[in-house]
This record gives C-alpha cells, structure tokens and sequence, in this order.
C-alpha cells in the first residue's frame, strides 16, 4: 500500500524490484516470462534478456531447475513453497503466487525465490561449525549446443563397454567426461580409478598400471602389488594423456584392450581383468602415429568412440554460468558470500581462457579468498584484465576463423548493451544485421521458440 501523496512511476517501481533481495518473475496467463529482475544470472547464469518472452516450459525442459512450482500453482490456484535446485547448483525457497480474476481465472503468477545457502552460511557462521567441502561437484555446467551434442553422445556410449578417446585442450574437463561416463554405465558401483599418464615417470607407469609380483625389482613390497587394471577390476580405468605412454606399455595395453588379459611386472602368469578403457589426450595422435611414436593399433582400438570437447573460448554462453557455479562452490567452501560486478562478468567473458575451465576455476577460488565482498576490476589478476585475445583454434578453415571471431564481438557487444539497436550503433552495422546476428549466436534456445 502506499501513502496518498506518493507517486512511483514506472522507472522507480523497476529500481525497486531490480535492488530486491529476492528473485522475482512473473509469468502471464499463458505462462510466458512477462518480468524477471536481474537474480536470474545469479541463479542461472542467463541474462534477463535470455528470459524475458520466453515460457517457463522452456526451462523446464533444458533442466535449469528442478522441480517446478508452476504445475502445483495451476492445479491449487493458491501460493505454493518448494525448494529447488538449479542447474548450477544453487538451492532456492521459491514461492508463486497465482494473481486471479473474478472469475478465479489465472492471469499472472508471481514467483519470488531467495537462495538457501546464504542463510546456511550465517547460521554455520554462528555456530562456529565451518562446512568442508572437499572437491567440485561432478557436474558439466553447459548453455553451449556444440557441448550438449558431446554430452548426448558421451550418454549414450556410456551403455556400452565401448572404449572411448577424449579429446580436448588441457582444462577443458576431459576428466568430467570420462567420470560422467562411467556414472551413466552399467559400472558405476564397480571402481572409477585414474592414472595421469604425464605425470608419474616411465618406468613406473608399468607398475602402477599392471602391478608387480614377488620380487619383481628392489624395494618391491613383499607378496607383490595390484595394478591399477586389476584393482578397477569390472569397473573402469581412466588413462589420462595417454600419448605421453612408451611404446612397451602400448603394447601390454593393447594386450589387455583384446584379450582382457597382461602379465604384472616381473610375474610369469597372466592375469584376466574386465575393465572399461577411457582415455584422454590433447596431443595429436594421427601425428604420433605417422612419427611411429603411437602404435596405430592401438590408436584404432582406443578411438573406438571419440568425443571432442571445445575449448572455453569456443563458447562464451558458458563463461557467465561458469563463473557463478564456482563462485557459489567456493562460498559455500571457505565460508563466504562474495559477489561478482557486472564489470568484471563482462571482462571475464571477453577473455580468452587459454587454460580453459580449470582457469576460471582457478581464477573464481583466488578472488573468493582475497575479496572482502563484491570482485570488481580492481581485484582481478593483471594477466586476465591486460590480456583479452580472441584465440582462434590452430587447425580451422578461414571461414571459420572469421566466424568464431565475429561470433565473440556479437556476443560480447550484446552482453554489454543488451538491445539490437545499441548492438547497432556500438558495431557501426544495420539493426537489421544486429539482430540477425544476434540471433545466430545466441544459439541456447536453438530449437525453441524465437516470440
């Protein structure tokens, strides 16, 4: 209610909502986003121009969050409170309010949703009991459809025992990958086990890989050791950077690949393992395999199936989701409820990323420690804020280059101005090519409705 001598114009009651602590959105009668405040980027990842005409089935469907509230609010056509959880990991109390006519029909629904972990965090605070948080979720936080497709094919080999070759820049999650695989296969009660094969010597991947017997070489443990072939035994083994492995590991590799059998090291029987290969590179390996250094039968045998994950630079959408899915992980980790400013949102999107997702990761959990409260400009690494190339892929067509290059300007110029019109001016193009391009880029909602 407000007092008779007060007048809040149209601007002052969007301020008003724009500067609640809580979420807001309001969806008409036909359930399309009428007026979202700017918390859904904090929730999301997703611009309020993302959302804005959209239908809230929409979101549903690419599970952005679960459950939803809007079925229970047109079924009892009165308030309803869930708990839900988006996709980047945020927990919400969310409550729609069903706005009704005379004739009880729905008209609006108004859905005001605050975070739980922020009220977690205080009261923690005051108990003085810190939460532990050992590592990052096992999630692929994604709005890229270049990256969903690798998501939907890594789903669906995941049935099989097929082995598969991951290939990607370092950083880019390969091992994200290889663990979704395993949790979708009929193996994931049986072990996941992981060997870097970059980062142990030569000669003691063998061991480590095979295991030894009795005496097998000095300092050996008596009675022997498993492998780690035989300790995955029915489940499965990740060999990550596997072109870094020596031409007689390849071979006892192989070995096992076909005939589920190897021989430990220094023993004399040969032992039978049912393990699910999962490899990762980021190496050339048609290359290798033409200097002679990868045995191409063995190449054959590992790219079985193969998945190709982009480097982050390759795509934007995913930088802001990024940002906000660690920035509340490391929260909730050291015990903080640090912001981030739009300003340096936008940095982070126009920076290249050359050490991809674990950068960003690595770059979020450094600015949660140091900020007192909100990351601005001023907190970010010099290297982040006095770098920002366009990085184009080594091996691409000019077509190409040209098109990832264009696609980041687009991107980032509508991040920034939010309309077609000042994308217009700010490019010095027609607003009819703006919005042509933008469109074309904004490629998230690919395959659903453009009103």
């Amino acid at each position: 209610m407000l007092t008779s001598d007060v007048q809040i114009s149209k601007e002052t009651l969007e301020t008003i909502l724009e500067n609640s602590s809580d979420e807001i959105f309001v969806l008409d009668k036909n359930l399309r986003v009428v007026y979202v405040n700017k918390h859904c980027q904090y929730h999301y990842g997703l611009t309020q121009a993302d959302v804005l005409g959209r239908k809230n089935s929409e979101f549903v469907e690419r599970g952005l969050w679960k459950p939803s509230v809007v079925p229970l609010v047109l079924k009892e056509k009165k308030p309803v409170t869930i708990k839900q959880v988006t996709y980047i990991g945020s927990e919400l109390l969310t409550t729609a309010v069903p706005i009704l006519n005379e004739n009880q029909e729905i008209i609006l629904i108004v859905i005001t949703a605050h975070e739980l972990e922020n009220y977690k965090i205080l009261k923690q605070k005051q108990k003085v009991q810190p939460t532990i948080v050992e590592e990052i979720d096992h999630k692929i936080i994604t709005n890229s459809n270049r990256l969903n497709e690798v998501i939907k094919l890594a789903e669906k080999v995941a049935h099989v025992d097929s082995t598969v070759l991951i290939r990607g820049e370092s950083g880019t999650g390969k091992g994200l990958f290889a663990n979704f695989i395993h949790q979708k296969s009929d193996r994931k009660n049986q072990p996941l086990l992981t060997l870097n094969c970059a980062a142990i010597p030569d000669n003691l991947i063998e061991s480590e890989l095979f295991g030894y017997a009795q005496g097998a070489f000095t300092g050996a443990s008596r009675g022997g050791k498993k492998g780690l072939l035989e300790a995955a035994n029915n489940g499965t083994v990740f060999l990550d950077e596997i072109g870094e492995i020596s031409s007689k590991i390849q071979a006892k590799l192989l070995q096992v690949i076909q005939d589920k059998e190897f021989i430990p090291v220094g023993g004399d029987k040969v032992k039978k393992v049912n393990v699910r290969i999962i490899a990762a590179t980021n190496q050339n390996l048609e290359e290798l395999v033409k200097q002679k250094i990868f045995r191409d039968d063995l190449y054959y045998r590992l790219n079985v199936i193969e998945l190709n994950i982009p480097p982050l630079r390759e795509r934007p959408e995913d930088i802001i989701p990024l940002c906000y899915y660690f920035l509340r992980f490391f929260n909730e980790k050291y015990q903080k409820t640090i912001k981030i400013t739009k300003e340096s949102l936008n940095l982070f999107f126009n920076y290249s990323w050359p050490g991809n997702v674990r950068q960003l990761e690595n770059v979020i959990e450094r600015l949660v420690v140091i900020t007192d409260s909100y990351i601005g400009l001023q907190d970010i690494p010099e290297l982040i804020s006095t770098n920002t190339p366009i990085d184009v892929p080594i091996f691409t067509s000019l077509n190409e280059a040209l098109e990832n290059t264009e696609k980041r300007i687009v991107l980032a110029a509508y991040e920034t101005y939010k309309s077609s019109r000042k994308v217009a001016k700010a490019l010095n193009i027609s607003q009819t090519k703006a919005s042509t391009l933008i469109r074309k880029y904004r490629n998230f909602f690919k395959n659903t409705s453009q009103n």
